[in-house]
């Protein structure tokens, strides 16, 4: 009661949006920025979570409260599990015309980069004070009750309080050792039932997708570092959704190029048992093609071209990949086969 006293009495003589002014000018970027003045009257049920390509990727969570909206940022998202309580940091007020705002924050503006809305729509107060903050969500992507309370100054937690929101979902694997090609010297006699791969006998990296934030373990399962700036980079292209990734560095056109060729996890679902085909389709569906990491491409059926065009690149070989076969961690299997070029 008492942080609502204190919360009506800062709508009427303080002004609430001082700070967001303070950082930002009107004409120099496309965000809205209101004028001094009485705050608009709401019903203190809109949320909106923003997705923030700034200079480190994370959500902004916004509720309204008294003319205004609240905010955190969320560096890894609001939390699907309750196991899992993420960081959120309190920031500045917003005004509550940034519940519609989308759009590129211009360089060398305060909070410069791609926003975009993840999610939005009402919510209800179970308790609002000045250390925790308890809401029911009613949003297309969140739903649920959730909780919110400091732990020290700035620095909030986000807690689910239902139970997971994905009771069926598979958790992220730890460490996937990789599958890898038997050597061969003749092409598979059915050819149709193969998708072909160029290869390039890089550095084997599978990369681990969560919150924006990527981690890498190498061909035997170890954790290992990226090169610099990959991860973030990565984490940015793939936003909120988890997934685990198969590729390899290489040299492509004198560059090290991370290439991706298979897609062993997302969204919540193991695709392991998937065949090859169907995570392939779904890799491409991702459209991970970056100044640092390309999606590589894969030829069903096209053995005698893909050949050719290796031999023409100077490549050493090329891979044979059964369409219906499964991801078999840490086996040396014939689904796989490494062919001369």
């Amino acid at each position: 009661m008492a942080a609502e006293k204190k919360s009506k009495k800062a709508r009427k003589g303080d002004d609430r949006l001082a700070e967001y002014r303070g950082k930002r000018a009107p004409g120099k970027t496309p965000e809205p920025v209101p004028s001094e003045g009485p705050l608009p009257e709401g019903d203190d049920d809109t949320f909106v979570i923003q997705e923030h390509h700034a200079r480190s990727l994370h959500w902004d969570l916004r509720l309204e409260r008294d003319g205004v909206l609240v905010s955190w940022a969320v560096p890894k998202g609001i939390p699907a599990d309750p196991k899992t309580n993420h960081l959120a940091v309190h920031t500045e007020d917003h005004p509550l015309e940034y519940a519609a705002f989308e759009g590129e924050i211009p360089q060398g503006e305060y909070g410069a980069g791609r926003t975009m809305i993840w999610d939005r729509g009402t919510y209800d107060t179970e308790k609002w004070s000045e250390r925790e903050v308890k809401v029911v969500f009613h949003g297309s992507r969140v739903s649920g009750r959730y909780v919110l309370f400091r732990t020290r100054g700035d620095n909030w937690m986000i807690h689910r309080m239902d139970p997971p929101a994905d009771p069926d979902a598979d958790p992220m694997p730890g460490v996937v050792r990789p599958m890898l090609p038997e050597k061969r010297d003749r092409l598979p006699r059915d050819q149709k039932s193969y998708a072909f791969e160029f290869a390039w006998d890089g550095r084997r990296l599978l990369a681990y997708v969560e919150g924006g934030r990527t981690r890498f373990t190498d061909g035997r399962g170890r954790e290992t570092g990226g090169p610099a700036g990959l991860g973030s980079r990565l984490g940015k292209a793939l936003g909120a959704r988890p997934a685990v990734l198969d590729g390899e560095l290489a040299t492509v056109e004198g560059r090290e190029t991370y290439l991706l060729f298979d897609l062993l996890y997302l969204d919540g679902r193991s695709l392991l048992d998937e065949p090859y085909e169907r995570r392939r389709e779904l890799l491409d569906g991702l459209e991970l093609n970056g100044a640092r990491w390309q999606t590589a491409p894969w030829y069903p059926g096209e053995a005698a071209a893909v050949r050719e065009a290796a031999r023409d690149q100077g490549l050493p070989g090329i891979l044979a990949k059964r369409l219906d076969s499964p991801y078999e961690p840490g086996t040396r299997s014939p689904a796989w086969r490494r062919l001369p070029a």
